[in-house]
């Protein structure tokens, strides 16, 4: 099977009040953590990820995604084209607390290939990391990589995918916390 990345024009982040079902996803690596009062589980996907957070009945799933992928829009509570920089916050029942910051940053390709090859690089010592094939248009393919930080009462996710055929760095980063 292919593995290579849509077009980062068509990027959107998106965060929902629930669980997603799993097969709406083509997955590549995954990671579940339980700390504390929470459960996440961290999956890299074709298109970027996918993070479902659960904490006493409360569920918060983020994913990075292609706007051509069908999801659903019931209870979908943030949904941004990924460009640019952007913030933002939800407050949720309980007390509890989720906090993402992304930016789709467009470099110079010298840029692009000394960060592809040290996020490679820690990849192979630390966090989670899939490498894409090539779209047939560069010799080497996209690479996703997620660092997970777990407290007591919160994750922190860090997640970094980029795009060849692009020049482009797509950076995420969510805090999810508990009262």
């Amino acid at each position: 099977m292919l593995s290579v990345r849509p077009k980062v024009a068509e990027l959107v982040f998106q965060l929902y009040g629930r669980t997603l079902h799993p097969e709406l996803f083509e997955v590549h690596n995954t990671r579940v953590v339980e700390r504390g009062n929470y459960q996440a589980t961290v999956e890299i996907t074709s298109a970027g990820h996918v993070v479902t957070w659960r904490h006493q009945g409360l569920t918060l799933t983020e994913v990075a995604t292609s706007a051509h992928h069908p999801l659903p829009q019931k209870r979908r509570l943030i949904s941004y084209p990924l460009r640019g920089t952007r913030h933002d916050q939800v407050e949720c029942r309980g007390g509890a607390r989720y906090q993402v910051s992304f930016q789709l940053e467009p470099v110079e390709p010298e840029v692009f290939w000394t960060f592809q090859h040290e996020l490679s690089l820690d990849g192979q010592r630390q966090g989670m990391l899939h490498k894409f094939d090539s779209s047939g248009r560069m010799a080497l393919g996209a690479l996703s990589y997620i660092n997970v930080e777990t407290r007591n009462r919160s994750l922190l996710v860090q997640a970094f995918h980029t795009f060849p055929d692009d020049y482009a760095i797509v950076k995420t980063q969510s805090l999810f916390e508990v009262p």
